[in-house]
């Protein structure tokens, strides 16, 4: 385990550090461009805020195999007059879905229609934003941008923009050779973020649930990626200087992916899918604060890699993993959270899948950790080291 994290998945704090810092300086580039740009057609449109949040696990210490692909959210203004109002709508979509209604601060005037009309769908007989609309706003507004960017960039390096439908767009970056010691060409995911106050934000859903069945266009999902982020500092002052923790999720995503390359459809997809890095993410989260935190230094690595499948695997069994933000009220005091999360309703991130497929992934989970080291040799040959899709 401690070879496959050293050779196949461990990234270059050199490379990553110069990525990082690359993808910051060209990304704030655009957002400026775009934010100027967005003054000009007046108080009734979306514009950008001017600043932009890393999140992801390129930020958080545990990124996998490649420093070349980054997510940034980049919040949106909405007229100044208009603030948004979430509110919960499991009953629409899947668990943990919102809608985003709007409301006026001097009240629902006439002037307010042209961007209901605009950014907006009827839903259960009110307007609400639609995550759709602002996605093809958000990606036309930056490719307008993008050659002001482009001209001011060429010495370093040569960027192009492209999209999917109901996808974010995504920036690719090409540093010239002379300008950047680690030549990588980055792709930089912008996602547009709904600003909700205390760091939270609303984000489009990804247009196919779990079952492949279309998203409506007027869901949103809650982003807290400042909440996770505080929560991994936190984590890292109280754990041991040389804790595994991150190692430990790291190593599980490594195996996750080399085990689809033996797996056919649909599970293979259903299998990425229960296993995403968030839930992931949300297991370590759990498991980290049943304590004790010193249990977790390096030289336990393995124990504690298996009591996380063990502990996964329970969660598959029970068919409930639930968000660890979304109304936890046991979330460590030091951690502060916003009053929103804290009485939101909480959210199972298992229920929008059946009982067989998660008993199926339980079931391959196990044999994963079991046959780790043959799954491992088998599947490191370089035909099988190509970055696989996020899904």
């Amino acid at each position: 385990l401690e070879q496959f994290h050293a050779r196949q998945l461990r990234v270059s704090p050199h490379v990553l550090g110069h990525s990082k810092a690359h993808v910051g300086r060209v990304v704030a580039e655009l957002v400026r461009a775009a934010k100027a740009q967005g003054l000009q057609p007046g108080p009734l449109a979306l514009s950008l805020r001017g600043d932009f949040v890393r999140i992801g696990s390129a930020y958080e210490q545990h990124k996998v195999r490649s420093p070349d692909c980054f997510d940034i959210l980049v919040p949106l203004r909405l007229p100044p007059h208009l603030e948004p109002q979430p509110r919960c709508a499991d009953e629409l979509g899947p668990c943990g879905a919102f809608v985003c209604g709007l409301r006026a601060r001097d009240g629902w005037t006439r002037r307010c229609r042209p961007f209901v009309e605009g950014f907006c769908v009827e839903l259960q007989g009110r307007s609400h934003l639609s995550s759709g609309l602002v996605l093809r706003w958000f990606q036309g507004h930056l490719q307008r941008c993008l050659g002001a960017v482009r001209y001011r960039l060429q010495e370093r390096c040569r960027v192009s923009l492209s999209g999917c439908p109901g996808q974010p767009p995504t920036l690719h970056i090409l540093p010239c050779s002379d300008y950047v010691c680690c030549h990588i060409s980055m792709a930089v995911r912008l996602i547009p973020a709904i600003p909700l106050g205390d760091a939270l934000y609303l984000t489009a859903l990804p247009p196919e649930g779990p079952h492949g069945s279309p998203t409506p266009e007027a869901l949103w999902g809650l982003n807290a990626s400042r909440q996770e982020q505080r929560l991994l500092g936190w984590l890292k002052e109280q754990a041991p200087a040389a804790s595994c923790h991150l190692k430990c999720l790291q190593i599980l995503k490594g195996l996750r992916d080399l085990r689809r390359h033996g797996l056919e459809e649909p599970f293979c997809t259903q299998w990425g899918r229960v296993l995403s890095s968030y839930i992931l993410k949300t297991a370590l989260f759990s498991l980290l604060l049943q304590g004790p935190l010193e249990a977790w230094d390096e030289q336990f690595l393995v124990e504690r890699l298996e009591d996380l499948v063990l502990y996964l695997r329970e969660c598959l069994r029970k068919q409930v993993l639930m968000d660890f933000f979304l109304g936890n009220t046991s979330v460590p005091e030091a951690v502060a959270l916003p009053r929103f999360l804290k009485e939101a309703a909480p959210v199972n991130l298992l229920s929008a899948f059946d009982g067989p497929t998660l008993d199926l992934v339980a079931f391959q989970l196990i044999s994963t950790w079991i046959q780790a080291p043959h799954i491992i040799r088998m599947y490191s040959s370089p035909r099988y080291l190509r970055p696989v899709p996020a899904p």
